[in-house]
């Protein structure tokens, strides 16, 4: 009588035919294959193809040829005045008009639409984002009708009697910050109400039944619980404050002089307006690095508030 042979379960012709853990990994990433590529040929390439001419001295017009010069860009650009002068006002910017100006005005008005009426919220609301759907060549020109010497600003102050001046001659880091807050509150403003009403309530209701009044329930309790997403709104507004040309290029052009001359208009007169691609690139790297470290000191401090 011959014997027969076990018949294998399911589990175990299963496993036999199964792929290994390399090939499933692999097959598992296949879907971002397409993803992958498109970074690296619209994203990392051209932030590879923008490193190599910030060592280089290519030129727009004028030069039958591209040179290695090492880091001479850059021991120029850290030589020359103008270029510093770009550095502070861009901080005097980035500070002014976001940090202290679209952080602070954001908060406040979410805190305060908290307790105004629906027809109130409405309406505040309206007129915020309407500013900051606004293409930023628009703000700019708006911007400017209302800061220039017949522009509407003056026309209200020699209504009331006040003594009028062209602001964006005397003072023109002013008027682009004071823009660039008209134009961008309404971002930390829809980011701070989503997080004050994610405050939960017993917290305060406890506050309130323990005798704190508002401003001790806004100071202990709400602004502590929505902290972190105070670090990110700040991170997010930062970079996106960085990067502003359109609206200072058409109120000012970064003038009068360099008045108003940040990173973003210092670069693109030097690589467009003078044919200097090379050191112009250098100029973005080095933005590109201001950037990262403001990066790196909130992300810093949201991991010691996670910790």
């Amino acid at each position: 009588m011959t014997a027969v042979s076990p018949v294998p379960s399911r589990e175990q012709r299963t496993r036999g035919t199964a792929p290994s853990p390399v090939i499933r990994s692999l097959l598992r990433g296949l879907p971002t294959v397409p993803a992958v590529v498109l970074l690296a040929v619209f994203l990392a390439g051209p932030i590879a193809y923008c490193v190599y001419y910030a060592f280089t001295d290519m030129q727009l017009t004028g030069a039958s040829g591209t040179s290695f010069v090492g880091v001479d860009n850059f021991t120029r650009a850290f030589q020359d005045a103008d270029f510093l002068n770009a550095v502070k006002l861009t901080l005097v910017f980035v500070v002014g008009s976001a940090v202290v100006g679209q952080n602070t005005l954001g908060l406040a008005l979410a805190i305060l639409m908290q307790k105004a009426s629906k027809p109130v919220r409405s309406l505040i609301s309206g007129v915020v984002i309407a500013a900051w759907v606004l293409p930023e060549v628009v703000a700019g020109y708006l911007m400017y009708a209302f800061f220039f010497d017949q522009g509407s600003l003056n026309s209200l102050l020699d209504a009331v009697g006040l003594p009028t001046q062209n602001w964006l001659y005397t003072m023109p880091i002013l008027a682009v910050c004071l823009a660039n807050v008209w134009r961008g509150t309404a971002f930390s403003l829809m980011v701070f109400s989503a997080a004050i009403n994610d405050v939960p309530a017993e917290l305060t209701e406890a506050a309130e039944m323990d005798g704190a009044n508002a401003w001790q329930r806004l100071w202990r309790v709400t602004l502590p619980v929505i902290r972190p997403t105070i670090l990110t709104n700040l991170m997010l507004i930062t970079l996106q404050t960085l990067s502003v040309f359109g609206l200072i290029y058409t109120m000012t052009r970064g003038g009068p002089g360099n008045k108003s001359e940040t990173l973003p208009i210092f670069m693109y007169q030097q690589a467009f307006q003078n044919s200097l691609i090379g050191y112009g690139t250098a100029i973005a790297l080095v933005l590109l690095v201001v950037g990262a470290l403001f990066s790196v000191v909130y992300i810093r401090l949201l991991k010691l508030e996670d910790d």
